[in-house]
C-alpha cells in the first residue's frame, strides 16, 4: 500500500501536451515514458512515435514488438503513471488475444516456410536462366518472364515477413534475407518498404497519414483527394490539379493497365529515397544491394536475341506481378477510410475498418504470402504468415462479439468492390462543382454498403 502511495500521477490531458519534437510522452500500460531523445534509434523509424506521441500506446507496442523489447522501456520511464486511464474491453480483449499466442509460441514457431519459399526462388531463377539461356524459342523466353515475374512476387513475401519479424537465425542474417530478397532481387529497397509500410500498419487508411491510399495523380480513393490534401507522411502537397483530375475520372479504366507498370513507381520511389537526404540505417548496403540487381537484370534482358523480345520479356514480367499490386489495394481500396493521425485508443477498431480479407482454399496460401488474412495480419504483423489462417476463426470471433465487420471477399468480388470505389471517386472527379453522384440508377448498382 504505501508504494502505491508513492507513485506519481498525470491525467491523459496533461499527456497529450507531450506531442512535438523534443518533448514527446508515451504511455504504455499506464505507465508514462519519455522517447524525446531515444526516438532517433527507433528501429522502426521516426515517424510512427511522432504520430502516436502523447497518447497510450499499449495496442501498438504489443503488435509491433517482441517480449524482448519491454526491457528497453525501464530507462524511458518517468516515473508518472496515468491516473485516469480506462482500457475498452475491445482492447482488453486483443491484449488477451496477443497474450494467449505468445504463451501458445506462435510467435516463435515460424515452421520451414522461410526455406521452403527460398528454395522455390532458386528453382524459378534457375529456370528463367535456363529458359533464357538455354533455349531459343520465343515461347520459352516469354514463359521464363513469367516465372521471373512469380520470382519477384515470392521474394516481396521473403522480404515482408523478414520486416515484421526475424524470419532467420539471428538478425544479422535477417538483415542479409532482407537485402537479397528485397534490394538484390526484387530491385526494391528495403528501406524504402520499411519506412512506407510501417506507417501504413500504423495509420491504415488514413487518407492524410497511410502513404499506401496516397497516389495522386493516378489514383483517388476518396473525394477528400479532391481538395488538395497535404500528406503528412511526405510532408508535401497533394495537387489535385486539371491533370489529376482527369486521371482520376478514368482510373476505373486505367486501374489494372497501370498496376502492370507498378514496379517502375517501385523502383522509382526506390531512388527518391536512397539519393535523399533523409536518414535511414544502412544506406551503403541498400546501394549496394540496388547495384547488384540494376547489374543481373540488365544483362539478363541483354542476352536475348532483339529487341522486341527483350521489351516483351520486361512487359511480361512486370505484368505478372501486377497481380500482387493488385491483391496489395484490393486489400485497402474499398475498405473504410478517414482523416487525421491515427490514435492509440482504437486500434482494433481502425484495423478492423481499414482492411479487406481474400478468401481463398488453403492450397493458395503460397501464391498470397498469407496476406490474403490482411486484418490477421495487420492486428499481429509479427504473426508468421504459417499461423494466420490457424487465428483467422478467433479474430472472427472477437469482431462478431464487438459488432465489428469482418470482410472476407473472393478474389472476384474483392476487383468488384475496387472498382466500385474508383468509379464513384471518378464520377464524382468529373464534376467538381457538384462531388455528390446524382445518378440514382448508378448509385444503386455501384455503391455497396
Amino acid at each position: 500500500m504505501a508504494e502505491q502511495t508513492e507513485k506519481k500521477y498525470i491525467t491523459k490531458e496533461d499527456l497529450s501536451k507531450h506531442n512535438k519534437p523534443g518533448d514527446l510522452w508515451i504511455s504504455i500500460q499506464g505507465k508514462v515514458y519519455d522517447v524525446s531523445d531515444w526516438i532517433k534509434s527507433h528501429p522502426g523509424g521516426q515517424a510512427l512515435i511522432v504520430n502516436l506521441a502523447g497518447q497510450d500506446v499499449t495496442d501498438a507496442f504489443i503488435a509491433f514488438h517482441p517480449g524482448t523489447a519491454w526491457h528497453h522501456l525501464d530507462s524511458l520511464f518517468t516515473g508518472y503513471h496515468i491516473g485516469d486511464s480506462h482500457v475498452s474491453e475491445i482492447s482488453r480483449d486483443y491484449r488477451r488475444l496477443a497474450a494467449e499466442f505468445r504463451k501458445l509460441g506462435l510467435f516463435e514457431r515460424k515452421e520451414h516456410v522461410t526455406l521452403y519459399t527460398l528454395t522455390f526462388v532458386a528453382a524459378l531463377f534457375a529456370a528463367v536462366l535456363y529458359g533464357v539461356l538455354a533455349c531459343t524459342s520465343v515461347v520459352a523466353h516469354q514463359i521464363a518472364a513469367a516465372l521471373l515475374g512469380l520470382l519477384w512476387m515470392q521474394s516481396a513475401y521473403i522480404g515482408h515477413d523478414s520486416g515484421h519479424y526475424v524470419i532467420m537465425k539471428n538478425k544479422s542474417y535477417n538483415k542479409f534475407a532482407q537485402l537479397l530478397s528485397g534490394n538484390c532481387i526484387t530491385g526494391i529497397s528495403i528501406a524504402w518498404w520499411k519506412w512506407t509500410h510501417n506507417a501504413h500498419h500504423l495509420s491504415c487508411n488514413s487518407l492524410d497519414y497511410d502513404p499506401d491510399v496516397q497516389h495522386i495523380p493516378v489514383f483517388a480513393v476518396s473525394s477528400k483527394f479532391f481538395s488538395s490534401m497535404t500528406s503528412r507522411f511526405y510532408d508535401r502537397k497533394l495537387t489535385f490539379d486539371p491533370l489529376a483530375r482527369f486521371l482520376v475520372s478514368y482510373q476505373h479504366f486505367t486501374y489494372y493497365p497501370v498496376m502492370c507498370f507498378g514496379r517502375i513507381n517501385l523502383f522509382i520511389q526506390t531512388f527518391l529515397l536512397l539519393f535523399s537526404r533523409r536518414e535511414f540505417p544502412d544506406r551503403a548496403l541498400n546501394l549496394a544491394g540496388i547495384l547488384v540487381f540494376w547489374t543481373w537484370f540488365p544483362l539478363l534482358v541483354s542476352c536475348l536475341p532483339t529487341w522486341p523480345e527483350r521489351f516483351f520479356f520486361v512487359l511480361t514480367s512486370f505484368t505478372v506481378t501486377a497481380l500482387q499490386h493488385i491483391q496489395f489495394t484490393l486489400n485497402h481500396f474499398a475498405a473504410d477510410v478517414y482523416m487525421g493521425p491515427p490514435t492509440g485508443n482504437d486500434w482494433f477498431e481502425k484495423q478492423t475498418a481499414g482492411t479487406l480479407d481474400i478468401s481463398c482454399t488453403s492450397y493458395m496460401d503460397w501464391f498470397f504470402g498469407g496476406l490474403q488474412f490482411q486484418l490477421e495480419h495487420h492486428l499481429f504483423p509479427r504473426l508468421p504468415r504459417c499461423h494466420l489462417r490457424k487465428v483467422s476463426p478467433v479474430v472472427q470471433e472477437l469482431c462478431k462479439k464487438h459488432n465489428l465487420q469482418y470482410r472476407s471477399l473472393s478474389w472476384w468480388e474483392a476487383n468488384v468492390w475496387t472498382i466500385r470505389t474508383l468509379k464513384k471517386a471518378a464520377y464524382q472527379a468529373r464534376d467538381a462543382a457538384n462531388p455528390v453522384v446524382k445518378n440514382l440508377v448508378w448509385e444503386a448498382l455501384n455503391t455497396h454498403g
